[in-house]
């Protein structure tokens, strides 16, 4: 059975959202995306739907480089790397897809935040939180099963999954990092590492 791997991405901004769920839940990490890339190049989550207004939120794919990161000089994030089998990751790639076809029908589920803050699950199929969304797929692809309602998961919930941590610093030096080391990789020949 061949495997592959799936990337969980935790991180802190300094939105003001991220900022009350720190406050409140003394958390480390704030936001959750998903990546089926090691690059995080497939990054997609639940979010700002346009970067200067925090008031509208909605699936979208995720860029290291763009967006809410851009903002910020310094993105403290961990990168999670999660073992699947060929076929939960097909299963994956097919959620997200769904998602990402009709992600005009997808929303950020404000009303699960507040009750996330509250400690009181709720349910709805078009509304997600970022940490929601991550869970949903892991879920559905049997890697974990947190027996509460989604949007009770947090970001910082996601780190109890089965991993092994990848990276952990900027998020913004994340793409430097992989190509420092793709340039190392190219003068040491037959070297292996984790991060290969």
């Amino acid at each position: 059975m061949d495997k592959k791997h799936i990337y969980i991405v935790l991180v802190r901004t300094k939105t003001l959202v991220s900022r009350l769920v720190r406050l409140f839940m003394k958390d480390e990490y704030t936001h959750a995306a998903i990546s089926l890339d090691r690059d995080l190049k497939h990054m997609y989550g639940f979010g700002r739907k346009y970067t200067y207004n925090p008031f509208i939120g909605a699936f979208r794919r995720e860029y290291i480089d763009r967006g809410v990161y851009k903002l910020h000089k310094k993105v403290p994030c961990m990168v999670l790397e999660v073992e699947v089998s060929d076929e939960q990751y097909k299963k994956a790639q097919s959620i997200i897809k769904r998602f990402y076809t009709n992600s005009h029908l997808y929303k950020y589920n404000y009303k699960g935040l507040l009750c996330n803050l509250l400690n009181i699950g709720t349910w709805d199929d078009k509304h997600f939180l970022c940490s929601e969304f991550v869970y949903y797929v892991l879920n559905e692809i049997g890697i974990v099963d947190f027996n509460m309602p989604r949007n009770l998961v947090r970001p910082q919930s996601l780190l109890n999954i089965k991993s092994n941590v990848v990276y952990k610093g900027d998020l913004k030096g994340y793409k430097q990092r992989k190509r420092d080391f793709a340039g190392a990789k190219s003068l040491i020949r037959g070297l292996s590492t984790v991060y290969e």
